[in-house]
């Protein structure tokens, strides 16, 4: 009996993290992930210098603000936490939502250009 309630809580225990790491998402995922559906070709190779600049800058931006961003850009127009643009909405769409967790780890993690004038 011992060995199954032991099993159990391991099993529990490993599943919690497993959704903690999910939702912390992984950088080098992300990476690819990015690389694989081009967001530096409208962002910038860097992701500091959009190709336009209407554009926003993501290295360095929080990755809560980036998962929010994505998931409205899915949501579209819809409500009032969505967020329409033809071309972010097709991206978006695209993304599961560790592709979500992930890329907006690894953008995250990088040296942004953003700056806050005083």
């Amino acid at each position: 009996m011992m060995k199954k309630i032991a099993l159990v809580v391991s099993a529990a225990s490993a599943l919690t993290f497993s959704a903690g790491a999910l939702a912390a998402g992984n950088i080098e995922a992300g990476k690819v992930a990015a690389a694989k559906f081009n967001c530096a070709s409208c962002h910038g190779a860097n992701y500091n210098e959009a190709i336009d600049p209407s554009y926003p800058k993501l290295a360095g931006q929080h990755k809560d603000y980036l998962v929010q961003a994505l998931k409205s850009y899915q949501r579209g127009a819809v409500g009032t936490s969505g967020r329409s643009n033809a071309i972010m909405e097709a991206q978006a769409k695209a993304l599961s939502n560790a592709d979500i967790e992930n890329i907006s780890a690894y953008l995250a993690s990088l040296k942004g250009s953003l700056v806050l004038k005083k």
